[in-house]
């Protein structure tokens, strides 16, 4: 859940960037004071998520528009589910249509991609995670749509927690000396994760006991060999191109996590429209 403050300047920067000075073609086409509604309804099969985003843009558009959700965020829809209904002057909710139905798809789009990863791995120990993939000023609504479809955060933002990388480590000199450098400074205690893309890498990390690894572009055998070494000292995640048909194989090796980029940078929207009268 986004706090609202953060939602209500999301919606309104959105709005700012397709509304401009005004919708001039409902202004200019519609006779003054016109009252109407409208249904949003499922074109796809999917998990909806942002029905209470949309509420916003049309709260900022004209608070004289009611939206009543007949579906609540996370669940499951169908083609031709009607998912809520809009009703007010008819102006407002035309000017509101499209970035209401831009930030729904998307929202949409990310919690049903992730549902499928959720459901591929079910049974298993994996928790399927985002990353910060996502598009620049939508990433709260964009990790707010994976926990709807099942998933779980990583990092927010760059301050949540340490996760040293590969360029880090070249730069810094090593793991052991990136990791001591990290302590040595770390006064708030964020949790510290490690990339790993090698047998001595993964060696090396173990030893200093951070509190993740992560298992970067790691071959589920390789997987499933360094899981079993690695025997719960340290939690494991697998990263690095998993897709929806090779997800289930890294779940079986054993790991605790599994991130998926592909969940926010590789968007497919649920079709939704919005039929008005």
């Amino acid at each position: 859940m986004t706090k609202p403050e953060q939602l209500a300047t999301i919606v309104r920067r959105a709005l700012e960037e397709d509304v401009g000075q005004g919708d001039v073609t409902s202004m200019w086409t519609l006779p003054p004071g016109l009252k109407g509604h409208g249904a949003f309804v499922s074109k796809g099969q999917g998990i909806l998520a942002g029905m209470e985003v949309a509420g916003e843009v049309f709260r900022q558009v004209s608070p004289q528009v009611r939206l009543d959700a007949m579906r609540a965020d996370g669940a499951a829809v169908a083609p031709g589910d009607i998912l809520g209904t809009v009703e007010g002057p008819m102006a407002a909710i035309l000017t509101a249509e499209r970035t209401a139905l831009n930030l729904m798809q998307r929202m949409s789009g990310i919690a049903t991609a992730t549902r499928r990863y959720v459901d591929a791995v079910r049974g298993t120990r994996a928790v399927i995670l985002d990353t910060r993939k996502t598009a620049p000023g939508l990433r709260l609504l964009d990790k707010w749509a994976v926990r709807l479809g099942g998933g779980q955060n990583h990092r927010l933002r760059l301050d949540d927690m340490v996760l040293i990388k590969d360029n880090h480590i070249a730069a810094a000199g090593g793991i052991t000396a990136a990791v001591q450098r990290v302590r040595q400074k770390n006064a708030l205690d964020l949790p510290i994760e490690v990339e790993v893309k090698t047998w001595a890498e993964l060696e090396e990390a173990v030893a200093l006991r951070p509190d993740r690894i992560m298992l970067d572009n790691m071959p589920a055998p390789e997987m499933k060999q360094a899981v079993d070494w690695v025997a719960g000292r340290v939690p494991l995640e697998a990263s690095g191109g998993i897709t929806l048909d090779s997800v289930r194989a890294a779940a079986e090796t054993g790991v605790d996590y599994i991130s998926v980029g592909a969940l926010t940078h590789s968007v497919l929207a649920l079709d939704i429209s919005l039929e008005v009268e």
